[in-house]
């Protein structure tokens, strides 16, 4: 009679254990290296193409010799000291002053060598000097200029941007319990309304609150003069956060529930979760582990993207408040053919996007255990 022999695995020995462990660290190695340079070579083209479209491929450079030609030249002819002086001395002061003030800007450079100047400087923070915007206290920094405008930017991206994803997110998740409630069909009704920006309601809103009704601040960060007092001084500013905070959660609320509502909707119709509904488990636990669990990537996505816009600002509707942050500084930079202060701003957006969607990889390998960083296949 034949006798079966049951064999059991052999335990791993501490040689396997360690060239397992050393070929995932030189897997996460490989990735990281591939993953830092890819990004870097991003940065580096966005940032040369954002300067090359400042510069409009140098015609920017004609545009400022021709200001320092006629800025000189009616100083000059302006200034009673230089009425009595020959015509032709005066031509070659004026001539003088101008070759100066060119050289003093880099003018007299070709554009493709400054080019690569700024791409260098831009690389590492080194913003420079702005050529004609200055900041609050008169500094033409570049770097001060971007920090001075930087909390007004993140106190109104910053609070309207989180109150419009918390609310989105949860808004839609309860909606996927309510499908084809009414206030589904609503918001379904009014998601088309998402197609006008944050500024054209800001518009409206300035008219009806602060022009009719006088309730609210037509713009500005503070009242003038400002009050003296610190509690005052932060409740005047969170009256004239209201419109165009309004403003852009009014702009995107009903699309944005739409979209999530939609999205976990989808999930909600996987087999495990009827099957976990099946078992008798409480709506809540079944939200919980059955549908945020594996959206949470995509939420952690959208919130990271999120964070990084909150560097940018409104451009428009900052324009339309008065609103003294990043977005109305990079519009007036834009009017003045300010270079280094856009360049500033692009460069900061790009670094903040590449380093986020670095760590991204990582957090997507914490929060789902499907992925594996540096692996070619989810397993």
């Amino acid at each position: 009679m034949a006798t079966e022999t049951l064999t059991t695995p052999a335990p791993e020995t501490p040689l396997v254990k360690q060239k397992f462990t050393n070929s995932t660290f030189m897997r996460l190695l490989r990735y990281t290296a591939l993953r830092l340079v890819t990004l870097a070579i991003t940065v580096v083209v966005g940032v040369y193409l954002t300067i090359m479209i400042a510069n409009m491929g140098g015609y920017v450079d004609t545009i400022m010799r021709n200001e320092v030609t006629d800025n000189i030249t009616q100083s000059i002819a302006s200034n009673p000291a230089y009425r009595n002086m020959a015509s032709s001395v005066r031509e070659k002061l004026i001539k003088e002053k101008i070759a100066n003030e060119v050289e003093r800007l880099g003018l007299n450079q070709p554009f493709a060598v400054r080019s690569f100047r700024y791409l260098t400087n831009a690389l590492t923070l080194n913003l420079g000097r702005a050529i004609n915007m200055t900041s609050d206290h008169g500094s033409k920094q570049v770097r001060l200029i971007l920090l001075e405008r930087l909390p007004a930017t993140l106190l109104l991206t910053g609070t309207s941007e989180l109150i419009l994803f918390f609310a989105s997110v949860f808004i839609a998740l309860s909606l996927s319990r309510r499908y084809g409630s009414w206030f589904d069909k609503l918001t379904i009704a009014l998601s088309p309304t998402s197609a006008a920006p944050p500024w054209f309601y800001g518009i409206f809103f300035i008219l009806i609150f602060a022009a009719v009704l006088r309730v609210l601040p037509f713009g500005g960060l503070v009242d003038s003069p400002p009050p003296v007092n610190k509690l005052a001084y932060g409740l005047n500013i969170l009256k004239h956060l209201i419109l165009p905070g309004i403003s852009v959660i009014i702009s995107s609320i009903f699309l944005s529930i739409y979209n999530w509502r939609t999205f976990f909707l989808i999930y909600s119709s996987e087999d495990y979760v009827e099957m976990a509904k099946a078992k008798g488990l409480p709506p809540r636990d079944v939200e919980r582990r059955y549908i945020l669990r594996p959206t949470l990537p995509t939420i952690i996505t959208n919130f990271a993207l999120l964070v990084i816009t909150l560097w940018t600002g409104f451009t428009i509707t900052e324009t339309v408040f008065l609103w003294p942050g990043l977005g109305i500084t990079l519009f007036r930079a834009i009017g003045f053919y300010d270079t280094p202060v856009i360049v500033g701003s692009t460069i900061i957006y790009a670094y903040m996007l590449a380093l986020t969607i670095f760590l991204l990889d990582f957090v997507y390998a914490l929060v789902d255990p499907r992925v594996k960083v540096g692996s070619g296949s989810s397993r």
